[in-house]
């Protein structure tokens, strides 16, 4: 009974990750939701609305980062049964997002505005390229890994859990955080941008890129001279020199397993 009610439970934080993943990206596209990053200011002054911001941003990263790391892991797989350990954590991540989503306050201070229909077509454009890519390039690693699913499957299974191999699929014989791009792309590419989208944009692309180094610290640690030889070869965002048959074809596949 355990192991289905596991199964459920992941299969249950996956599907939920997907709806907030939706919701994420109608809230900062401005697209159906009640409350989007560009809505109608909630009152009060604009210096409040930064401290409630960065405040949420702030938890947002947090979560992100300190969950993911391993000396976490270690800790939390404690309390929390290690099959569904990758599920809670996207679970908790669901509900921070959640609520960045609920309590923000929008800055509407428009630092630019693109109306020609040619330029705002261009900058809806790369929106939807960079929240589809986020998607793709967790397909391209392994995505039921990433969100938990494989986890608690194999558990349903009664079949030990390994890490994944590392290998660098497709974009990530390009650059080494393609998901990072992404989400990049997705959080500035906009038609309209206000003091507070750039607010959210700027806090987390920067969040990103601490995150990147930190997590290339861990993989390091775990992968060892297969990840050296990897950060030599490829760009972390920005494609290197080089050609893609220097990256080695048979290195175990890149799971952002610490993001």
């Amino acid at each position: 009974m355990k192991r289905i009610l596991f199964f459920a439970y992941g299969v249950f934080c996956h599907l939920l990750f997907l709806v907030t993943f939706a919701a994420l990206a109608a809230f900062v596209g401005n697209l159906l939701l009640p409350q989007t990053i560009d809505g109608p200011p909630a009152g009060g002054t604009i210096a409040a609305a930064v401290v409630v911001d960065l405040l949420l941003l702030a938890a947002f990263a947090i979560q992100h980062s300190v969950m993911a790391r391993p000396a976490f892991k270690r800790l939390w797989t404690r309390i929390v049964p290690t099959p569904i350990e990758r599920s809670t954590y996207v679970l908790i991540s669901c509900l921070v997002t959640g609520l960045l989503i609920w309590q923000w306050r929008p800055i509407p201070i428009v630092i630019w505005n693109v109306q020609n229909t040619i330029g705002w077509s261009i900058g809806m454009l790369l929106f939807s390229v960079g929240w589809l890519s986020v998607p793709l390039v967790s397909l391209m690693i392994n995505h039921f890994d990433l969100f938990g699913t494989r986890q608690v499957w194999l558990y349903l299974q009664g079949k030990e859990y390994t890490p994944l191999p590392f290998r660098t699929p497709l974009a990530y014989s390009w650059v080494r955080h393609p998901l990072y791009l992404g989400w990049a792309l997705a959080f500035w590419a906009t038609p309209t941008m206000t003091v507070g989208h750039l607010l959210f944009a700027g806090v987390l692309t920067i969040y990103m890129a601490a995150a990147a180094l930190v997590e290339e610290r861990d993989l390091v640690d775990f992968y060892g001279e297969k990840y050296r030889r990897y950060q030599q070869q490829v760009g972390m965002f920005v494609p290197a020199l080089i050609s893609r048959r220097e990256v080695p074809a048979d290195e175990s596949e890149l799971a952002e397993s610490t993001s």
